[in-house]
Parts: C-alpha cells; structure tokens; sequence
C-alpha cells in the first residue's frame, strides 16, 4: 500500500466525510471519506491501488477503468459514494493466489502491454467481456476495449491477447543459455505492469511531501508584472511558497550547450500559451483552493506571430540571438541538381504541409523532488520522475541549480509512454527549484490539459520538393526545402534541421540532391523531439512525388521504388557509400505478391462499386505504398552507452542498465543480447535501470539506438564478464559456462571447472565480478555541403495501405497494412512487431485525425488519437539484412515503424479517390474538397 499517497488524500478530507463500505478486490473495506471524491483518487490514495492509473480525469482514456459490480467503470468519473455498498474490482483483485489471471497471462506472452499506463484499463475491460461472453469474436473485442486509449501497442498485440485468453491459447517462451537473441520472450520488466505493481511517477513520494501546482501564461505573447504577494499568502496559510524567475538560480536552459533559451519561470515576457510564469507550492489543499484570478499577475498582450511567413518576416524577434527567427538552417548539396531536373524525362514536384502534433502518452508528466541535506554544504538533489534521458537530465538540472552534477541524483520511474516528449526536462526543473528552497519534498503531476498545453509537439512543417527520373524510371535528381515550426523554444529544432535533409531524397540512389531546411520561432507550441526528428514529414514529399512520376511514366508504383532502392555499395545523399544491411529491396520484394494481390481486389471492388452507385458516389478502394530509411542514433554528434552487468554471490546477474525503457523493450532486449554475450540463461538477471548513482550513462532513449548502441555496449559488457568469470575457473575461451547448485561451472568437451560462488571473493556489493562494455558508432562530419557520413547504420523499410474512400463524406477507413521492415537482426521478434503495430498506429493517426491546436485541443476527448476500432491488421514482414556492426547483426526499429505509414495512406487515397491531399492530416472535410474541386 502507497502510504505517502494514502496519506495526501485522508489531509484531504474534511467535515464532509463520511463513511462508507465497500468490497474492495474481494475483501470488506469501510472507510471515511468525502463521498465526492473520485472513485480513482479513493483507489490510488486511502487504499493505496496505484495499480488504477489516471491520465486524463476526464473519462477520456480509459486507464483508470475498473469493475463496478463487474461492469466496466471510468474511476475518474465515479464518485466514491456511487461505488459505497458495491463490489470494486482494480487490477491488483484479478490474479488469485499468486497466480496470474488468464488475460494477465496472455497480455505477458504477446507483449500487449509496453509501457503498462494503459495496461490496467485494458486488462478491466477484457475481463469484463470475458465474463460476459467467454468466446467472443474479435468485433466483440474491439466493441469492449473502445473506451481505452492506448498509445503504444497499436492495439493489435492487445486484441490478440484476449482471443488467445479466451481461447487458453498461452504458451509461455523460454530461453535456454546462449539462445535468447532471437526468442519471443516476455518483456522482462512485463509482470509488475500487469499486475499494478509497477511505480509511475505520480505513484511514490515521500511522507509530508509539498505539491506544485504552476500558473501559465493564457496568452501565447505577452509581457506581465507580478504584483505584491503577502495577500494571497496570508489567505492562504498552507501556501508555502509562491516561486517567480527571481528564485531561479540559473534561469535558463534548453537541450544543446549553444542554446539555452528556454526558462523555467517566465521573467517578465512569454512566448507561448501555457508558459510557466510562476509556481505555487504548499499543502495540497491550500494550493489546489486558489483561484487563478487571486494571484496578482498583469497582463500586456502582445500580437503573436503564428505563420511562418510572419515570423520570418517579423521585425520583432522572439529572441534576440535570432533576429530573423531562424534557429538553424540544415544544408545537403551533391551534384547539380538544376542541370539535372532540366534534362530528366519526367519531373514531379508539388508544395506540401503537415500539422502540429501532440505525443499523447496516457501519463501526464510527474514526479518528486527532495533535498538531501548532509550537513557539509554539499547538499544534493534527488529526482523522481518520467524521463527518457536521465543524465540529460542531471545536468540540465544540475545547471538550473548552479550545482556540479554529482550532487544531483536522478531517479527514473517506470515511463507511461514518451515517444520523444519526455527527452525535455518539463517538471522537473520545477520541482527541483522548489525542493531546494523549501528544503522539504515537493511532488506535482500535470493535469492533461497543462501537459498537451506546455509540453513539446511534433514540427508542424512547411515543405517543397522536386524529382526526376529518364525515361527508364532511374531518379536522378532530388530536390526539397522545408521550414520546420520549432515553436517558442528550440527544444530538438536542431536535431529536426539537421536530420530531415539527410532524409529528404529518400532511400534512393539519387545522384544530385540538393535538401535545405530552417527551423522557425514562432509562438506556437514548442516543438521538439517525435518518433522521427521530422523525417516523417519529409517523407510525405518524397514518397508522394514518387507516385506521380510512377504515373507519369505508366510503372508501377512497387517497381520504380525497386528500381531506384539504395543498395549496399552506393552512395546516400551525404556521400557516405553504404556497406552492408540495405534491406529496402528485400523488403519491396517480400511485398510484391501481396501488393499484386491487393491491387487485383482494389480494382475488382471498384468495378463493383461504380456499376451500383456510378461515378462520384459510393465506394473506392485504394492501395498505396510508401518507403523509408533512418539514420539509427544521433547525426554527426558523439552517441555512446557504457553498460555494466556483474555476477553476484547469490548465483544471480545484475545489469547495470543506464537505457531507459520507455514501453519500447530495451530492458528485455539489452539482457537477451547480454545473456548471450555471457553464455548464461537470461531467466537469472535483474536489473537496475536510468539511475544516475547507479549506472553508467546509456545516453538517452531515442532516435532508436538502444537496441544497435546500448546493444553493443550490453554485448561488450557480457563479453568481458565472460572472460573474467572464465578466468577464475582458468577455463578455455572454448568453455560453456553455468551456474547450478551454488556453483559456477565452466564445461569444455574434454573437463569441467566449477567453484562455490561462496568460495568466490565478493565486494561490498555481493558483487563477485563485473564486466563492462562501451560503444559510440563511428560517424564522421558533415562537411558545408552536408556531406559525410552522419550514421553508422540505418533501418529500411516499405509499407502499403488498402484504404476505402466514401466519395460522398470524404471518410477512410484503414482496411489492412503491410509492413516490411529490414531490422538487422531481430532480438526478440515480439517486441519488434509490437513497435511496428505501435509506430503504424501514430502514423495512421497523423494521415488521417492529428492535428494540435492551441487552448483548442489540450484535451484527449477534441485531440483525436486512433482507438482499437482505427487500427486495421498488420502484416509484419521482419527482413533481416544482418548489420555487421549491430548487435549480433541488429539494429533500430522504433522510429522507421512510424515514418512510411502517413504517406503510405496517403497514396492509397490518391490512388482511391484520385486526388493528391498535400496537407495531413487527411481529414473528411479535406477529402471531400479535394473530390469536388477535381469534379469542376
């Protein structure tokens, strides 16, 4: 039981408590409470079940969904008295006497639970079905799991782990000593998330521990004066304190050394709607009880500027260092691009725009903070919270404070999703600030509202291109331009600038491009890093074009991609001549029958459809295709991980995991590969994961490099524990080694060498011997012309959508998507098509519904994300082109799931409906225009 919770909440109640009864999980409670309270901060708080998870409070999402009489409730929306004298069931009631529940069981074993913030709400509403129709269909399952949103899955693993619950169809997979790479086990870390024992940031603080609750700013330019305090203090005693800019010991910070330009505070003027002006801390009540318009703030608007025309143009710049607003111009030049388009056979071209869009994980951003104070004037801060790079996030905070980064401690907690919105440090330095003025603990947790408001957003983007091709279909010249809306601060604009003209051509052999971008200040939302660092943007461009010049020249769409696909032994964009794990034209061949398959059918509906309704009514089927390649890990800049794994003295192996596992598998991944490495079963490892005291810095969970980066460094880190615990035994290189009966044995053919792990020398850690491994890739710089080689590998792949257009509303529904992906080596294929379902379900949802509109959208109920009725099934196809440098030939998956899905969809649109939409998303309103204005 959370009693740090549990004791928030009962400071809470007031003379309106009373007491009620209930059966809690199948035990008799009564307890005293505000029968107003929600039935969710009743479960989480007086009885401690932080198993029910809240991410919206607004019955949006479905997480805190639990039984009611074993009807499926949103805890969120139920008041503590509409639950007095019923059965409650939560998460942590469905496993019985140690022993899981058949749908835990099931969600275990397919991997339908990633980073678990949904997981609960899942679980409670299959279980409801089950009991009401033990053999459902799968339209029934989607029916019963409509009102939970999940961001990670795709749905897909999910709907699967309940027909095979249904159907007792759960065979649990094991790995035996050197065979775990390559085997579809659980997710290690996979238990505690379906059973409500896994720590989320807002799930732990510490007793007594003071709340934070920040003002922003309703205007998105504006200058403000803070007025005089004492009256709101002295209205309010449990105020403890009320933090401005002026508290801030370093105000300022940001993601790269040269710019740092965001505050924490506001001092005195803001940049964007939702801006942090200042921060009331105190006990719970007494913050959460004023008024916004008690505190003393006065407002001076300004005119904003929201386009990008304007903001280039703008003779007022949002920061001084950018008078043109520009924060980074990114450059690749090979060839001669003009000369080369003058002589092409066939150019396409066109102008094409993408919307802001919102990460959406089902965990709002929390956590602690609290100052250790030792008594020697070298106090320290401790850290709990979301995060997907905790070192980052040490010395970011290790700045605001004007501390050295040893005295900062971060701790991760388990991370309800992130998809690069939790790479920037958002309550952190909040709290942090707060923590070491109040010299207590201080805890916060976003509301969704104020997470969707403040947090960063995908680059809404503004793009150009051209492509040409001779008369055979070979491309030969590639051109784009594109401005990137990086928002009021600059977040990942760097990143984005520099990645999306390594990108832009595509992953073609292309001998003239010429790619250049900007990112932009403006207003708007800041934009940092998603599931693509822009690359999803400019494929839109490029995979587009590449369908009309397919239709100007009559070849199949599939083919001219073959054609032109890049191929171990040629040159990208950057020069950089490919080596080896160039997968795309294996990935384009394993799809070409089904691609046939699905055209013939595209066409035989079709024909259907306009002999009962006629031309411009009815139905159309189309098929699309799209193809993408990705840089794996960081461009050009120093990317390494150092891993360390240790034998124990009591026979078990501890990872020292600096990589955080975001929903994604790096922790499951990087112990398979280090099992391996070691030759022992990886059933015997434990894990310490993110923590900054305790682990060695992994570098941050992105740009899909922990399998390939981290992997590596897990490998070397195995291998060298190897050659120590080999050593020991004055064993052969040659020797298989286990670990039986309290013993360390090494086998050859010909001899047996074993030892007592108690007879072993062990440290003050139990520790009897440690291995280490370190990896960077190696990377060399772009030269003005953007030319070098930015990455040491890249994943590739291809997929195509069947789409149907309603002509007349202008809908589309996702019928099936086919997706080969070339992933080097796929360390646990489970894992892997579970990225590939998840990356796709983001994708659709930016083809077709995303779009972030500030103080319009801050809500998951008018910000639409796709639910399990959106997500149509997904063939995987896992190509594996093994990279000689990756992990026993792996490499990353977790971004180039997401990037060819948007355009695939788009041109099965085109392709349906015969119209090009060149702005995402494709919503009906949009479609429909387009139809009707190439009917004029």
């Amino acid at each position: 039981m959370n009693k740090p919770l549990r004791s928030e909440l009962e400071r809470r109640i007031d003379g309106a408590a009373m007491s009620m009864a209930f059966r809690v999980n199948g035990v008799n409670r009564e307890i005293r409470a505000d029968p107003l309270m929600r039935l969710s901060e009743l479960l989480r708080g007086p009885l401690g079940l932080t198993g029910t998870k809240v991410g919206c409070d607004a019955g949006d999402c479905g997480a805190c969904t639990v039984l009611l009489d074993g009807n499926q409730a949103c805890a969120c929306l139920t008041s503590a008295a509409q639950a007095e004298g019923r059965a409650v069931t939560t998460v942590e009631g469905l496993a019985q006497g140690g022993e899981l529940h058949v749908l835990q069981r099931a969600f275990l074993q397919h991997g339908a639970a990633q980073c678990g913030a949904c997981t609960p709400g899942m679980l409670m509403a299959a279980a409801e079905l089950l009991r009401r129709k033990p053999n459902p269909s799968e339209p029934d399952v989607l029916a019963a799991l409509s009102g939970v949103l999940c961001r990670c899955t795709g749905y897909r693993k999910i709907v699967e782990a309940v027909l095979a619950a249904a159907n007792a169809n759960i065979e649990s997979v094991a790995a035996n000593a050197g065979a775990a790479v390559g085997s579809r086990i659980a997710k290690l870390d996979g238990r505690p998330k379906i059973t409500g024992d896994e720590i989320y940031a807002a799930d732990r603080f510490p007793p007594h521990a003071l709340w934070l609750r920040a003002i922003r700013s309703p205007h998105a330019r504006a200058r403000f004066r803070i007025g005089e305090l004492g009256e709101l203090r002295a209205n309010h005693p449990g105020l403890h304190e009320v933090l401005t800019a002026d508290d801030v010991p370093q105000n300022n910070f940001g993601i790269f050394a040269q710019v740092k330009d965001q505050p924490v505070l506001a001092a005195g003027h803001v940049r964007f709607r939702g801006e942090a002006v200042l921060a009331l801390v105190g006990e719970y009540a007494d913050v959460m009880s004023i008024a916004e318009s008690e505190v003393p703030i006065e407002w001076f608007p300004e005119t904003p500027v929201f386009e990008l025309d304007d903001a280039l143009l703008s003779a007022t710049p949002l920061h001084v260092f950018a008078p043109d607003n520009v924060l980074i111009r990114g450059r690749v030049n090979k060839g001669d691009v003009e000369h080369a388009l003058r002589d092409a056979h066939c150019v396409a071209q066109g102008s094409f725009t993408t919307s802001a869009v919102e990460h959406a994980y089902i965990e709002p951003e929390a956590g602690y903070a609290e100052r250790i104070e030792d008594g020697s004037g070298n106090d320290r801060m401790r850290i709990f919270a979301c995060t997907q790079t905790p070192y980052m996030d040490r010395d970011e905070i290790a700045r605001v404070l004007q501390l050295d980064p040893a005295q900062v401690h971060v701790v991760p907690s388990a991370v309800g999703g992130g998809f690069g919105g939790k790479l920037d440090i958002a309550i952190q330095p909040l709290l942090a600030v707060a923590a070491w003025i109040c010299k207590r603990p201080v805890r916060g947790v976003f509301t969704r509202p104020e997470s969707m408001a403040s947090t960063t957003k995908r680059h809404a983007a503004r793009m150009q291109g051209r492509i040409g091709c001779d008369a055979d279909g070979v491309l030969i010249a590639a051109d784009f331009f594109g401005d990137f809306d990086t928002g009021a601060y600059a977040s990942w604009g760097t990143t984005v600038a520099n990645r999306v003209p390594i990108h832009a051509s595509g992953p073609y052999s292309i001998a003239n491009v010429r790619a250049l971008s900007r990112a932009v200040y403006t207003n708007g939302p800041i934009a940092g890093a998603f599931r693509g660092f822009g690359v999803p943007q400019s494929t839109f461009v490029h995979e587009s074009l590449l369908d009309d010049l397919a239709t100007g020249i009559g070849m199949d769409r599939l083919e001219l991609r073959w054609l032109n696909a890049i191929r171990a032994g040629e040159q990208t964009a950057t020069g950089q001549t490919l080596t080896a794990s160039c997968g795309l034209s294996q990935c384009l061949e394993r799809l070409r029958k089904p691609w046939r398959e699905a055209q013939a059918n595209a066409a035989a509906f079709n024909a259907r459809e306009h002999a009962t309704h006629g031309s411009g009514r009815g139905y159309r089927r189309g098929v699309g295709i799209a193809c993408m390649w990705y840089g794996i890990g960081n461009t050009v800049i120093a990317n390494p991980s150092t891993i360390r794994v240790a034998l124990r003295s009591d026979g078990r192996i501890l990872l020292y995991n600096g990589a955080v596992d975001i929903g994604q598998g790096s922790s499951t991944v990087l112990a398979q590969i280090c099992a391996d490495a070691i030759g022992l079963p990886v059933r015997l490892f434990d894990q310490i994961v993110g923590d900054t005291d305790l682990t060695a810095d992994a570098g941050k969970t992105s740009a899909s490099r922990q399998t390939f980066v981290s992997g590596n460094a897990a490998r070397f880190a195995g291998e060298d524990l190897r050659a120590r615990l080999l050593a020991l035994l004055t064993a052969p290189d040659s020797a298989q080694l286990a670990l039986e009966n309290g013993a360390l044995i090494a086998r050859t053919q010909d001899a047996e060498s074993r030892a007592l792990l108690s007879a072993l020398h062990a440290d003050e850690k139990n520790e009897i011997a440690m291995g280490e491994g370190y990896f960077d890739p190696p990377t060399t710089p772009l030269d003005a012309n953007g030319q070098g080689s930015p990455y040491a590998t890249y994943g590739f792949a291809a997929q195509f959508a069947e789409v149907d257009v309603d002509l007349e509303l202008g809908t589309v529904k996702v019928l099936r998507i086919h997706a080969a992906h070339d992933v080097g080596r796929a360390i646990n294929p489970t894992q892997v098509e579970g990225q590939i379902h998840g990356g796709i379900a983001q994708g659709l949802g930016m083809a077709l519904m995303e779009e972030y509109h500030s103080g319009r959208t801050d809500n998951l109920h008018d910000y639409l994300i796709p639910t399990v009725g959106d997500v149509p099934p997904i063939v995987c196809y896992l190509i594996e082109d093994p990279e000689p440098l990756g992990p026993y030939g792996a490499k990353g998956v977790g971004e180039p799931a997401l990037i060819p899905t948007a355009p695939a969809i788009l041109n099965a649109i085109r392709h349906a409906a015969g119209v090009r939409i060149t702005h995402l998303p494709a919503t009906p309103d949009r479609i429909r225009a387009a139809i009707l204005s190439a009917s004029e």
